[in-house]
């Protein structure tokens, strides 16, 4: 796909991420994610689980921030945000997406591992797309297409590919939401 994908599927990011739509993401924007998330697991938010993904979602904003030159109390524009992804996550690679994206997506197999094997069940995953605002109707495909190995269940490293490869454009799976 296009380098125009891309930019649409980091403009759509941006905009889910604005909850306020002032047409800036600043940190309550990455905390008020992972509310939505804790919440849709019926995760007490003083968990362990939920403490580790709302700090993942602080240091993700926070690392993106400063690098962008706003700070960690800062506010980011499109542009800036679409900057500083390229250049942090696209543009490094694997390593991009291990340094920025994993830590997030690690916290969130966390959460919602209910039974604790470590990967995502298809019903798992079903629950994290609702939570994220994905129609469930997309669940069952999405789950295929992400289970590379074909064991019924989703890895880390699965789902780190396929927020990665959805957003380059080489994936084409519903994993933003409305």
């Amino acid at each position: 796909m296009t380098t125009a994908v891309k930019n649409d599927r980091l403009k759509k990011r941006f905009e889910k991420w604005d909850v306020n739509g002032n047409g800036r993401i600043e940190k309550s924007d990455y905390e008020a994610e992972a509310r939505r998330i804790i919440a849709a697991f019926g995760e007490a938010a003083e968990s362990p689980q939920a403490r580790v993904l709302t700090n993942a979602f602080i240091v993700m904003f926070e690392y993106l921030a400063g690098k962008a030159g706003v700070g960690p109390d800062g506010s980011m524009t499109l542009e800036q945000f679409t900057e500083v992804v390229e250049a942090e996550v696209f543009a490094s690679g694997d390593a991009g997406f291990s340094r920025v994206v994993e830590p997030t997506i690690r916290a969130i197999v966390g959460l919602c591992d209910t039974d604790g094997d470590g990967e995502v069940s298809h019903r798992e995953f079903g629950k994290w797309l609702d939570a994220i605002g994905v129609e469930p109707s997309a669940a069952k495909a999405s789950f295929e297409a992400i289970d590379t190995n074909g064991n019924g269940k989703l890895t880390v490293d699965e789902l780190v590919r396929a927020v990665r490869d959805y957003h380059l454009g080489k994936l084409d799976v519903p994993l933003l939401g409305r």
